[in-house]
């Protein structure tokens, strides 16, 4: 009967340790980056948001490699708190190319201890109340909407009311061809009827959550759903945080919430169908995400960038000769992720 007991016992614990580890995913992703206009130009800069470690993700193995004469660094926006690899190449010889790659052991998942023990937010967390130029929290649709949340007693419950307020207010559409979107809450509400990509989406629930008083910042990265292996340029993603005391930063992600619906024909967010995603998009999953920088609004890199800075720096940014290069055109600037999972 011992034997028995201690054989199921150690099956449970190796049962146990498997699913803890399930939302855990480790691999090599690796940035390539190549300046097709710049061979001949007198001046060609890359900036490329360079990931950290934090509470959700373990950044290993920094490794790059560029074309002859590249000046390489790793610089902070004093303005936006955005950390990036800034790479200046002078007169180059050819074709100015990078190559980014590191070990990424990431963590997302599930918090099932979502709580609320105080109405106090810590001194560093109240940057994420501001308005910003992009992200105008006391006009619009934010001065209207937040009426409905502003004077709820909890935190939680406000966030919730945010979170199923922009669910029903905007949708996925697929006909937005700046990559992510613009990430500008006002014109997504206003001018294109709630409609956007998750830039957009996750714009929206920043903007309200600021103006019903909940410390709430962006993060921009990669979601990888299914995780595999191979190029994910495509899976550049950009979702939510908001400060709650107690537990501290919570994930929201509308934007996905809206993106299964519209891939699954859901219109009625009342739903079961929907209300599944609401639900699973809400207080973080296990999708594998890597997380690239957070809350970058108005971001300045360069002269040009002072005067009209980055609404979010996500994508890789570069100027030629002083000018900017569309980063959303593959005929001139050319940049490719990949993903290799660790084998289990």
């Amino acid at each position: 009967m011992r034997k028995f007991s201690a054989s199921l016992l150690a099956l449970l614990l190796v049962i146990l340790a498997c699913t803890a580890a399930f939302a855990d995913y480790s691999g090599k992703v690796t940035f390539e980056v190549n300046l097709k206009d710049a061979a001949k130009s007198k001046r060609a800069e890359l900036w490329l948001p360079y990931p950290v470690s934090d509470a959700n993700q373990n950044i290993t193995d920094m490794n790059i490699n560029a074309s002859k004469g590249a000046k390489i660094g790793v610089e902070k926006s004093a303005k936006s708190g955005a950390v990036y690899l800034h790479a200046t190449w002078i007169r180059p010889s050819k074709t100015p190319t990078l190559t980014m790659s590191f070990r990424v052991n990431s963590h997302y998942s599930k918090n099932k201890d979502i709580k609320e023990t105080s109405k106090v937010f810590p001194v560093e967390v109240l940057k994420y109340l501001e308005a910003t130029p992009s992200l105008p929290i006391d006009k619009g649709f934010c001065a209207e909407a937040s009426m409905e949340f502003i004077n709820k007693d909890s935190i939680l419950e406000k966030a919730k009311g945010v979170y199923s307020w922009v669910i029903e207010h905007t949708f996925r559409d697929e006909s937005v061809k700046e990559g992510c979107g613009l990430g500008l809450p006002i014109r997504t509400i206003s001018e294109k009827d709630g409609g956007g990509k998750c830039a957009d989406i996750s714009s929206v629930f920043v903007a309200l959550a600021r103006a019903s008083g909940i410390p709430t910042r962006d993060v921009y990265g990669l979601r990888v759903d299914p995780a595999k292996s191979g190029e994910i340029t495509g899976n550049y993603h950009c979702w939510t945080e908001f400060y709650l005391p107690g537990t501290g930063w919570v994930m929201a992600d509308p934007a996905d919430v809206r993106k299964k619906m519209l891939g699954e024909n859901l219109d009625d967010v009342n739903d079961p169908a929907s209300k599944k995603w609401a639900e699973f998009f809400w207080g973080g999953d296990d999708l594998l995400r890597i997380a690239l920088n957070r809350d970058t609004r108005e971001t300045i890199l360069s002269e040009a960038t002072a005067q009209t800075p980055l609404t979010y720096f996500m994508y890789p940014y570069a100027e030629i000769d002083g000018k900017v290069v569309d980063w959303f055109s593959p005929k001139t600037f050319e940049f490719k992720v990949f993903l290799k999972l660790d084998e289990i």
